[in-house]
């Protein structure tokens, strides 16, 4: 009865440690997500700390849990309990280290938001309409996708020198208000000039064709959307740790000999 209860033991520690393999490829692909995301507002938020930070705890994590659930599985398999006792305890940091993660994203929310406002002010500040940038076809792709204009309002792009210099109708072309749906989605540039204008002493944000709802909802909304999702995925992940620990140690208590000639070599 003590052989069949270490052999489901060792098969359920096994397979729950594949299973963590996995989700531990899901975790790093998030952080891979975050640093190489260029089609999303992510890609505008290149210097903001608190993103960076969390998207390379995120990276480290997820090798880390790869490595170890690939170490328990060798350890459950061939019944070594030196694997068994390392894979324990590197479980134990990784928890620690996800916990720690949890609590920067909840406790810098705050941060992250100010450090998105003040990069997007600034970018629609110093948005020049003849250059070819990284960023600003990024935030262009954001207003034209997500249909809106500006961080807070409209009203942020009067704080465009170039901009308000022109003396016609002039608005940026991604923030358009179109009628109708498009169906071939294209993200246009720079600025544009409204097709009838009329005489008058400068250019007024209140003639432009454009959506006047500011962006800052909508980006803040998708980006809490986002990390519950992240998070939803590291509690499973944790769950599924606690378990593995647990049956580790039970599978450990049932092996009374170290044999490494279990050990495969390669």
């Amino acid at each position: 009865m003590g052989s069949a209860c270490v052999k489901v033991t060792k098969y359920f520690l096994f397979l729950f440690n594949l299973l963590f393999f996995i989700l531990g490829a899901v975790i790093l692909g998030f952080g891979v997500w975050i640093l190489a995301d260029k089609s999303s507002f992510i890609s505008v938020l290149p210097s903001s700390s608190s993103l960076n930070t969390g998207a390379y705890v995120f990276l480290g994590v997820g090798v880390v849990t790869m490595l170890m659930g690939f170490l328990g599985c060798v350890g459950a398999v061939n019944e070594v309990r030196c694997l068994l006792g390392l894979y324990f305890a590197f479980l134990l940091v990784i928890l620690i280290a996800q916990v720690a993660a949890g609590v920067l994203f909840y406790f810098n929310m705050g941060k992250l938001k100010q450090e998105m406002g003040s990069i997007v002010s600034e970018l629609i500040q110093n948005y020049n309409g003849s250059r070819e940038d990284s960023l600003q076809e990024a935030w262009d792709y954001v207003q034209a996708q997500v249909k809106c204009c500006g961080w807070t309002t409209f009203y942020n792009w009067a704080n465009n020198t170039e901009l308000m210099s022109r003396t016609n109708v002039t608005y940026p072309c991604s923030c358009e208000r179109s009628g109708e749906e498009d169906v071939n989605f294209s993200v246009k540039k720079g600025f544009c000039q409204a097709p009838h204008n009329r005489t008058q002493s400068g250019n007024d944000p209140e003639d432009w064709p454009v959506y006047q709802e500011g962006c800052m909802e909508k980006v803040q909304a998708w980006l809490q959307e986002n990390l519950g999702v992240i998070l939803g995925v590291c509690v499973g992940v944790a769950v599924i740790e606690l378990l593995g620990m647990l049956l580790s140690l039970c599978l450990c208590r049932h092996i009374h000999s170290e044999d490494y000639s279990k050990v495969p070599k390669y």
